[in-house]
């Protein structure tokens, strides 16, 4: 193998835009290794580790460091060479005036643009002094960065709460507001109903199935996973409930969210204003209460399905057909075969998929679990989900929403594996996200699902206004040999019933 290394001084990328850069570099054969990140002292022990020496781990905070490895010398050089051709332009390239692109707050505030939301993507130990800054500058935020400490991130939405703006994370990759999409989001149709969140995929999931059962969303306000802990108290939450509360266009609010604590959910839900608030407590033990919202719901099927008919809607209700596909798909299957392994790019939709199938076939082992007490590696013989997204799996490459082929081999250990009945994945469409997932990851779906070997369930999340164009997309899979979910939830009910030999598992009734 032959290694390359390129580092541009003071050229400072986000990392949205790093992701891509990464997956353009990794575009042909022959890259064993490709990545674009910052100088910071963390990305720099990261490249060490991928045996990089020199120039790479002399780089500082604010360079970007290119860095790939090949089979041979050109086409390392080749795939640096495509990383910088994936830069996002200069500014006087795009509009044709001699205009330098914006290095500071500063340069944009009080200019053409107007701007009154910041997205700030930055290494973690400098996103909360960035948050503050655009804060200060009276500017809503959407704090995409994680690795912000639970302190620094208390501090940012009381200042945000002071000033009377949203401080939205750290980690939170969606928003949708005022239609238009923050981060990773989907292409919706607008409407009467608003989102809060703390749960990126969870959003998507609610905002698309509203779109595609004829409702639509006003607003999405993503608040980071933390925030209905005990510690942040729901300080971003509340504030974008009151938001909903007071917005003309919003009639009903949906809450997403895995088990809060019950005080912090009391106080948010009441932030409504008296507006209907379903609550999707995504883990939350069936029949518990939360005082205050119409309706708890322990899916995201669930949840969107009750907004619908409040909005007098008329959701899905006959799955017959989805149900005798599933009862076919056991046919001929291997007895042997008795596991689940969930390939999961959306954390939400792992955990939702942990939920359903641990209270139907038993425990369930992830990297992202329920409990610590059934954190992988798992015995043998056991079902697994695991989260393709957490840090593990994305150190020095793009997060698998942008990067299919970070799940291809993980899909041929599943379809290698004698004890798996059924390889569940989920496939997120919308903006940020791979323009053609499909393409990557149907054919690995149709290597897998060999006559002799373990079934594949996929769930793809999107809607037909999305630029990946969900009917095309579904359809790949399906011509895959694929069984393929009309949600998310139904997609993990369909693994138990398959493991578990149990077909009347997916005749219940989520919505």
């Amino acid at each position: 193998m032959f290694a390359g290394v390129r580092v541009l001084r003071d050229r400072y990328v986000d990392s949205v835009e790093l992701l891509a850069i990464m997956r353009r570099m990794r575009e042909p054969g022959g890259v064993d290794f490709a990545t674009a990140l910052m100088g910071t002292p963390a990305n720099r022990e990261a490249l060490q580790e991928q045996g990089f020496s020199g120039e790479a781990l002399a780089a500082g905070p604010n360079d970007l460091v290119l860095a790939a490895r090949a089979t041979d010398a050109v086409q390392a050089e080749e795939a640096l060479d495509r990383a910088e051709q994936a830069l996002s332009p200069s500014r006087s390239a795009v509009t044709g005036r001699a205009e330098r692109e914006p290095r500071s707050l500063d340069t944009v505030l009080g200019g053409p643009d107007d701007p009154n939301v910041a997205i700030v993507s930055v290494a973690g130990g400098y996103a909360a002094l960035e948050a503050h800054k655009a804060l200060a500058a009276g500017l809503h935020v959407l704090l995409f960065s994680d690795n912000v400490s639970v302190d620094e991130e208390i501090a940012l939405k009381e200042h945000a709460a002071s000033v009377g703006r949203l401080a939205m994370g750290p980690g939170a990759g969606t928003a949708s507001i005022g239609g238009c999409g923050l981060g990773f989001a989907n292409a919706v149709s607008p409407g009467r109903v608003g989102v809060v969140a703390a749960a990126g995929t969870g959003a998507q999931e609610v905002m698309a199935l509203l779109d595609r059962w004829g409702e639509g969303v006003s607003h999405v306000i993503g608040v980071g996973g933390r925030d209905l802990s005990p510690q942040v108290a729901g300080r971003s939450a509340r504030l974008a409930m009151l938001a909903l509360a007071a917005d003309p266009a919003t009639d009903v609010i949906v809450l997403v969210s895995k088990p809060p604590s019950p005080d912090v959910a009391r106080e948010v839900v009441a932030a409504g204003g008296g507006k209907p608030v379903i609550a999707a407590l995504i883990g939350l033990a069936p029949g518990a209460s939360v005082p205050g919202a119409v309706t708890v719901a322990t899916t995201l099927e669930a949840a969107a399905a009750d907004a619908v008919r409040r909005r007098g809607g008329s959701p899905p209700s006959d799955w017959s057909v989805w149900r005798s596909h599933v009862a076919l798909s056991l046919v001929d299957l291997d007895p042997g075969r008795r596991t689940v392994r969930g390939l999961f790019s959306g954390g939400t939709l792992c955990y939702e998929a942990q939920t359903l199938l641990q209270r139907r076939l038993g425990d369930v082992w992830s990297n992202a679990p329920l409990d610590d007490r059934h954190r992988v590696p798992a015995p043998v013989g056991a079902h697994v989900c695991l989260d393709l997204g957490e840090e593990e799996y994305t150190k020095g490459r793009p997060h698998p929403m942008i990067d299919a082929e970070a799940r291809l081999r993980p899909l041929a250990e599943a379809g290698d594996d004698d004890d798996v009945a059924v390889v569940l994945l989920d496939v997120v469409l919308g903006y940020g996200g791979h323009d053609d997932p499909a393409s990557v990851l149907a054919p690995a779906c149709a290597a897998v699902a060999r006559p002799d070997g373990p079934r594949v369930v996929v769930y793809v999340l999107g809607t037909d206004k999305d630029p990946q164009d969900l009917a095309r997309q579904r359809r790949a899979f399906e011509e895959a040999g694929c069984l393929v979910a009309p949600t998310a939830a139904r997609a993990a009910l369909a693994a138990a019933a398959i493991a578990g030999r149990q077909p009347p598992i997916v005749a219940e009734d989520l919505s």
